[in-house]
């Protein structure tokens, strides 16, 4: 306060002033509602005047002294999921993505420590080596050597009233995941000036010179994230049917063997590029423009759709198959 002023208030005067019933300025612990209000270190000024009429005629008018106060800075701030759902992984996957977005709902310009917990309960498995991320470029997407690796204590983000910054957290999942089960990640987000119970406040340390006081979320906020794994299992079967030459199924010279391939993918992920392949055996002969899939005929050439007689092999190439399906191939041989 400028030493022209008469009258200085103590750190204590001027927040009884603020805080009391003939306050200048009131102050709700609301949450959001701080960064919406006065900015930290804004000086509200007031003075009165005071009027009587003068034994000599006329009306005297008399100023009192400027009051100044300093608004002080209200620590807020929120953390939310920023996915819709559970992110699919599968076991033992690396680098697995969850979001999150960071706020400052203070009236302050202030920092924030991040913490990201894999044991707060409430889930099947710990995802581990969590590492967190910050949203550099602010595209909302992860961009692996240009968002930066976030490092406690020397790269804690720092944040104006009102922004955010996106987060994200890469884990490991565990490998004995099986399908359906969910691991849980906490992010953590604390005002670095201090937390506390609504209210309390650091004296000299707000934005501007004022104090800092902790708002309604005590400076502190978090929200959890869960992984899911969709795995995806395999049953494969093989299996054969005989037709004689006297109509009948004993194994003789001239049989027409069939044979029936079942690959069955269970669990609720996809088995990417499952591709299928089963050598003609020795003293059979192909028999050409055999090979079938799910019932329809497929050609032996290496051509649009997806068999082929590849020397001595039948190849069917599947794709990727999600679980809950079923694809049946066949393909025919004579023994010699």
């Amino acid at each position: 306060m400028p030493s022209a002023y008469p009258l200085l208030l103590s750190a204590a005067a001027r927040r009884a002033a603020k805080l009391g019933a003939c306050a200048l300025l009131a102050f709700a612990f609301d949450g959001a509602a701080w960064a919406a209000g006065t900015p930290a270190g804004s000086v509200v000024r007031n003075t009165a005047t005071a009027t009587y009429d003068s034994p000599s005629g006329g009306e005297t008018t008399v100023t009192s002294n400027e009051v100044s106060l300093t608004v002080d800075e209200i620590l807020g701030v929120t953390v939310a999921s920023g996915d819709p759902g559970d992110v699919s992984v599968a076991p033992g996957a690396t680098a697995q993505i969850l979001r999150y977005t960071l706020t400052n709902i203070g009236n302050g310009s202030e920092k924030f420590s991040l913490l990201a917990r894999s044991n707060a309960g409430g889930d099947d498995f710990d995802p581990s080596s969590a590492e967190i991320i910050l949203d550099t470029n602010g595209n909302g997407a992860y961009d692996a050597g240009v968002d930066t690796v976030y490092v406690a204590g020397t790269n804690d983000p720092e944040l104006d009233a009102d922004a955010s910054i996106g987060v994200f957290v890469l884990s490991t999942i565990a490998a004995g995941a099986t399908d359906g089960q969910r691991g849980r990640i906490d992010l953590n987000a604390a005002a670095v000036t201090g937390t506390g119970a609504p209210g309390a406040s650091f004296a000299g340390q707000g934005q501007g010179g004022g104090d800092a006081v902790v708002g309604a979320t005590g400076a502190q906020a978090e929200d959890d994230g869960y992984y899911v794994v969709a795995g995806a299992t395999l049953t494969f079967v093989k299996s054969a049917s005989v037709l004689d030459p006297f109509n009948g199924t004993t194994i003789t010279p001239g049989a027409i063997v069939t044979y029936t391939l079942t690959a069955t993918v269970g669990g609720t992920g996809s088995l990417a590029n499952l591709r299928v392949s089963d050598p003609i055996p020795a003293e059979t002969t192909y028999e050409a423009g055999s090979i079938t899939l799910d019932g329809t005929p497929l050609t032996d050439a290496a051509d649009g759709d997806a068999g082929r007689l590849n020397g001595s092999d039948i190849e069917v190439a599947l794709g990727t198959v999600a679980g809950g399906t079923a694809h049946v191939i066949s393909f025919k041989v004579k023994i010699d």
